[in-house]
């Protein structure tokens, strides 16, 4: 460890393998929490370069848990928390419309962190079962279409960092790469990302990493959601190319809202709102999950444009396939095989 701190004291950036090589140590070999800290804090001053943040994915991803099935054309939608907006939880209800569009999604997320209610904390509310085995995880993302990635019982081995980073109090750069790390291999992803100027960085990692196409987002009022209340940046990756975008929300055939009008609650309330949502309920709620929504099934080549997968997305939610995803998730994840840790 000693030589992977004094390579960043001397503001040396590390070669994706040398990365995934100090990350794979972390994780597998009896390491301070202190020597966590200073490597983390060493990154932060440096500043993370594209082939380091692979590294770190692609050691993650190595020391998680082993998925066997090699699925095609699985999107995930998750955002890197840290906007501060209080919202409800848009990409896990979003997630549940994408699926009913035809799109398998494996939805990777956590208990709250940066915000009141975290994805696995309205599932789990709801009665998805978080701890399945890979196996029955499998099973449910090729069964319904739709499965949830909880990310400390996919990643055992993160216990300590996730104990230095609560005692650091400083974002670093693994409160941006959850969305990254889902361990099961994607084609596409929708990416939201709080901070504007890093939305050019992740599409280069998306690209490193493989993923046919993505879409990297940062909505109006800085949140790492598509916001209703203004302009929106997005990048799009399209089989290696990568281009810069912007839209109100006019343009999509949507009404504008402040983001305070999309804000949450504890989980009993976001789960109200989810439901309500995949049930029809008309408002800032699902036009939000309209546009996100949209933005993904569009991701996924489901649409031509943002605005025929918005449009795609009513039709999904008012038919009842997107509240009929979210049934059968719980109904097959409390049926499933536990996983022995």
């Amino acid at each position: 460890m000693k030589n992977y701190l004094l390579q960043l004291a001397e503001q040396k950036s590390f070669s994706e393998n040398q990365m995934k090589e100090a990350v794979d140590f972390i994780l597998g070999k009896e390491v301070s929490e202190s020597e966590i800290a200073a490597f983390l804090m060493g990154l932060k001053s440096k500043g993370e370069t594209v082939d380091e943040i692979v590294g770190i994915v692609r050691a993650m991803k190595a020391n998680s848990l082993t998925f066997k099935k090699n699925f095609v054309n699985v999107l995930d939608n998750c955002g890197t928390g840290g906007d501060g907006s209080s919202s409800f939880n848009v990409s896990t209800t979003s997630a549940f419309v994408i699926a009913g569009a035809g799109v398998p999604v494996a939805k990777h997320g956590n208990r709250s962190i940066s915000s009141k209610t975290g994805s696995a904390d309205v599932l789990e509310y709801l009665g998805v079962n978080l701890n399945l085995s890979a196996e029955s995880t499998e099973e449910i993302l090729q069964e319904i279409g739709v499965a949830f990635l909880f990310a400390p019982h996919v990643h055992p081995n993160l216990k300590k960092v996730m104990t230095v980073r609560k005692q650091l109090k400083i974002p670093t750069i693994f409160n941006f790469i959850g969305p990254l790390t889902n361990p099961i291999e994607l084609d596409y992803q929708l990416l939201g990302i709080y901070r504007r100027d890093l939305l050019n960085v992740f599409a280069e990692v998306l690209k490193q990493l493989g993923r046919k196409r993505a879409t990297v987002i940062n909505g109006a009022g800085f949140m790492d959601e598509a916001s209703l209340q203004g302009e929106n940046h997005f990048i799009i990756l399209d089989n290696g190319m990568i281009t810069n975008h912007s839209f109100y929300p006019e343009e999509a055939g949507l009404p504008q809202y402040k983001n305070s009008c999309i804000k949450g609650g504890d989980a009993k309330e976001n789960a109200e709102i989810l439901v309500n949502v995949l049930k029809g309920k008309k408002g800032a709620y699902r036009d939000t999950v309209l546009l996100n929504a949209g933005i993904g099934i569009f991701t996924a080549g489901k649409a031509n444009t943002i605005k025929v997968g918005i449009q795609a997305a009513k039709e999904i939610i008012d038919s009842g396939a997107a509240y009929e995803k979210l049934t059968s998730l719980i109904e097959k994840s409390q049926a499933g095989q536990m996983e022995a840790i």
